[in-house]
């Protein structure tokens, strides 16, 4: 006891001073999402081991023990923040190699990605009215399924608050990820190359990048179109949903 009452104001002093340091958020984003990723790849990919979703509860979980603050953390993170980006850029490759497959199916790819973007956000005014919640959270949960730095905009332009809407942004982005298989087993799509591109788009749609990760982890189809339904979404919501909140 008395060795460990010794030590522990070194070990205090050590962790205040890491934990001031611009590196101590990168430094721990990394590591703790390398470890939640081996833990997924060695337990068969299951969905409730996403490692976004682990990572994001061990991070938060830390810095509330630790009692370091978000901007002390995100000082050193925000350089992940920063490639989120060209990782959202990269997407585009999948495409480029299926160009052929998009040719030919362009019409019917833009009327799946309206009828989902309509579904994602009508279904949210509609439940979000049913049960009461103040106006500013409904219209703050219209772009839930588009990834977030998006949905804040939008959620600012037609009087949301931004930082809720992306809260509910990451939160379908999970919900998706990890429910996705089993609702898409459930009503029984095939696991052929139609139906990993019907399964990606369905997933890149309602749950924008998350979604698409995951998507990308499964299948190369699947990841693909997964990718591309969360560019349509960005596009489409961006101009529809301003619009469409305006005449109403």
């Amino acid at each position: 006891m008395r060795l460990e009452a010794r030590h522990m104001p070194k070990f205090v002093e050590l962790w205040v001073y890491l934990s001031a340091t611009p590196l101590f958020g990168l430094t721990a984003t990394l590591v703790v999402y390398a470890l939640a990723q081996a833990a997924y790849a060695r337990l068969g990919q299951p969905p409730l081991a996403n490692p976004v979703l682990w990572t994001v509860v061990c991070l938060a979980g830390g810095l509330l023990a630790t009692g370091v603050s978000y901007p002390t953390y995100f000082a050193g993170a925000q350089f992940i923040h920063f490639l989120l980006g060209p990782a959202v850029v990269a997407l585009a490759w999948p495409l480029w190699q299926r160009r052929q497959e998009l040719r030919q199916r362009w019409g019917r790819l833009l009327i799946a990605a309206l009828a989902g973007g309509t579904a994602a956000s009508g279904s949210a005014l509609l439940l979000a009215w049913a049960v009461g919640l103040p106006f500013e959270i409904m219209l703050s949960l219209v772009p839930k399924s588009v990834t977030a730095p998006v949905a804040m905009g939008i959620a600012e332009k037609i009087g949301g608050i931004p930082a809720l809407a992306a809260v509910f942004a990451v939160i379908t982005g999970l919900v998706g990820a990890l429910a996705g298989k089993y609702l898409f087993d459930a009503l029984r799509i095939p696991t052929n190359a139609s139906g990993w591109a019907a399964r990606g788009f369905a997933l890149g749609t309602a749950s924008h990048g998350l979604g698409a990760a995951r998507a990308l982890q499964v299948n190369a189809d699947a990841g693909a179109y997964a990718g591309l339904a969360l560019g349509l979404q960005v596009v489409l919501a961006s101009l529809l949903i301003p619009l469409v909140a305006r005449l109403f």
